[in-house]
């Protein structure tokens, strides 16, 4: 850009009000070192791809860097930017940083990628946390689902905590109100079965870290749970190139489910499904039970899918699917609110029964609800 045309740029911005890339300009300018204009427009170009073409983002730059000089935050020396007292600490504390003079590859990876997820970088857990790949997967799911960001939690100790966000979602959030202390923890098994129904499209995973990449990549709107592809995504979102709140932020807790005669009526649009707690709801289950157990007394039960079917009739204001009816049933059982059992199948007549009723957990099949007369 010639100096006449870089002039303009700079008289008309000047008026205008700080943006987001403003600040992220100021703190790759307060870098050590400084930068030239060509490496500000060079290194921050990623940031506006897909957003600005070369040139809107060259003219874009040189508005933010006139603002910055209107403000007193940057000097121009020999063709060189850098920030001055007032700039440095500025980029310091829009960082949450003591000093912002750090080499630009420690700037963007670390200290601006903890500001794009609200991680405070300035603790030695966060900051070792994202400079890896395993780390940065996991404050990204804490970050999407709620979770404390004080530190990077273990894989298996961050899919412990997203099974219980699952099984919250499926209760309306009244699941630890059935949950006693003494209760049996999820196996990582069933765990990883409930977190899986976090993604957009559920899917089981063999292993913990498999399941914590997929859901940081799915976040971040990443083709792959690559740590480079996923920092230049949070980065955009941070410029304003990207939405501010992360990808299905409330994602569906199960499969769509597939039209059939087995399934619930689902609510309009416009309708809030009424989520029963815990307790509401294990006493409607085992009100549904009795009308359809069979056996004699003291050993009556009945099939999970036959109290499904009584459960989606009489209370279609909780707007379940059937596989957060089975979720929340399972979860039920570990309260202890409801006893499931399972069972041999000896009479083949009933084996659609049998399949339509299954529930895995751990290694045991359960097929049943029983009734206490």
């Amino acid at each position: 850009m010639s100096l006449p045309v870089r002039e303009a740029a700079a008289h008309s911005s000047i008026g205008a009000a700080p943006t987001i890339l403003d600040d992220i300009t100021l703190a790759r300018i307060a870098c050590a070192g400084g930068a030239t204009r060509a490496q500000l427009v060079r290194d921050l170009a990623p940031l506006v791809t897909g957003r600005l073409s070369p040139s809107e983002w060259r003219q874009a730059a040189e508005a933010g860097i006139a603002r910055l000089h209107a403000r007193g935050l940057v000097q121009d020396s020999r063709g060189r930017l850098r920030a001055t007292e007032a700039g440095a600490a500025a980029a310091a504390r829009f960082l949450g940083a003591k000093d912002a003079e750090v080499p630009w590859s420690e700037q963007r990876d670390v200290w601006l990628v903890a500001k794009a997820l609200g991680v405070d970088a300035a603790k030695p857990g966060p900051r070792k946390a994202l400079s890896g790949p395993d780390g940065l997967s996991a404050l990204v799911v804490q970050q999407a689902f709620g979770l404390a960001l004080r530190q990077a939690l273990s894989p298996s100790k961050l899919r412990a905590a997203l099974a219980l966000v699952a099984l919250e979602r499926a209760f309306g959030g009244n699941v630890k109100e059935g949950l006693a202390k003494g209760s049996q923890p999820l196996s990582s098994q069933a765990g990883r079965v409930l977190a899986g129904q976090l993604l957009q499209k559920p899917r089981d995973y063999l292993s913990d870290p498999r399941l914590i990449a997929a859901l940081s990549a799915e976040q971040v709107g990443a083709a792959r749970p690559d740590a480079e592809v996923m920092r230049l995504a949070l980065l955009r979102r941070l410029a304003g190139a990207a939405p501010s709140a992360p990808v299905a932020a409330t994602p569906k807790l199960v499969r769509p489910p597939v039209a059939s005669p087995r399934e619930a009526p689902r609510p309009q649009a416009s309708e809030t499904p009424q989520r029963p707690g815990l307790t509401q709801f294990s006493a409607g289950v085992l009100v549904a039970a009795r009308s359809r157990a069979e056996g004699w007394p003291g050993s009556r039960k009945a099939f999970i899918s036959r109290v499904w079917d009584a459960i989606r009739t009489s209370h279609p204001e909780w707007g379940l699917s059937e596989i957060e009816f089975k979720d929340m049933l399972a979860g039920a059982h570990r309260a202890g609110q409801l006893v499931l059992t399972g069972a041999d199948l000896k009479n083949k007549q009933n084996i659609k029964e049998f399949e339509d009723s299954a529930i895995l957990y751990k290694n045991t099949v359960w097929h049943y609800v029983r009734v206490e007369d």
